[in-house]
């Protein structure tokens, strides 16, 4: 053959596609990568702590682990758009390995994720996590809700009580990034993975929406 063959139709969508299109554009312009600076000087990606977080109101306050932020100096949000917004960590939760950071320009921000209820949620269920694995940012993975009320224990010697188990990928750069159902809402915060290699097994565990919803207001 010495021409290029022809195109043939896609046709549509499948449903499945369509709904994760959708989640992805709807959430991930909400979603942030959150640079966190441990020594002197400017805040850059080398030489410090990168996570994940996302908006939570229209105040400019974002969720993030406290892993992520724990020994920061100076902390970098950059937005979807790739802005790079100063932002003042406002409250650390140890316990629930959640932090709570607020941005000092909310100029042009995006809207805060919308909250599920992950009392309803069944094993099964598909979910969706956006996330900057390995400083790639605005990676949505997808995966079932692999299992339900486990125990993950804490960098204080406690437990976090109901956390979420994922097969959904997470990798390095994924904490403090949303866990989603297929309806593009929160039902938890991606916080550690199972894994021997320290990349992605299948075994991600996320932070409860009930405990965000409850301990970032305080």
């Amino acid at each position: 053959a010495d021409k290029p063959r022809p195109i043939e139709a896609r046709g549509d969508l499948a449903d499945f596609e369509k709904t994760s299109i959708r989640v992805f554009r709807t959430v991930a312009p909400s979603v942030v990568q959150v640079v966190a600076q441990s020594g002197g000087g400017r805040v850059r990606r080398e030489g410090g702590s990168t996570g994940t977080g996302f908006i939570w109101d229209e105040a400019g306050h974002v969720v993030t682990n406290n892993h992520v932020i724990e020994k920061a100096t100076a902390i970098a949000v950059r937005l979807a758009s790739g802005t790079i917004v100063r932002a003042d960590l406002v409250g650390r939760a140890p316990n629930s390995d959640l932090a709570v950071l607020r941005l000092k320009d909310t100029s042009a921000l995006p809207p805060p994720v919308p909250v599920g209820d992950d009392r309803t949620l069944e094993v099964g269920q598909v979910a969706y996590a956006i996330g900057n694995p390995f400083g790639l940012d605005q990676s949505l993975t997808q995966g079932l809700i692999s299992a339900l009320k486990r125990r993950l224990p804490s960098a204080n010697g406690r437990e976090i009580p109901n956390v979420i188990q994922t097969d959904a990928a997470i990798n390095p750069g994924n904490s403090g990034g949303p866990l989603l159902d297929s309806a593009g809402r929160l039902i938890g915060v991606n916080t550690a993975i199972f894994s021997p290699s320290g990349a992605n097994a299948g075994i991600g565990f996320a932070v409860p929406v009930e405990v965000v919803n409850r301990v970032v207001p305080e």
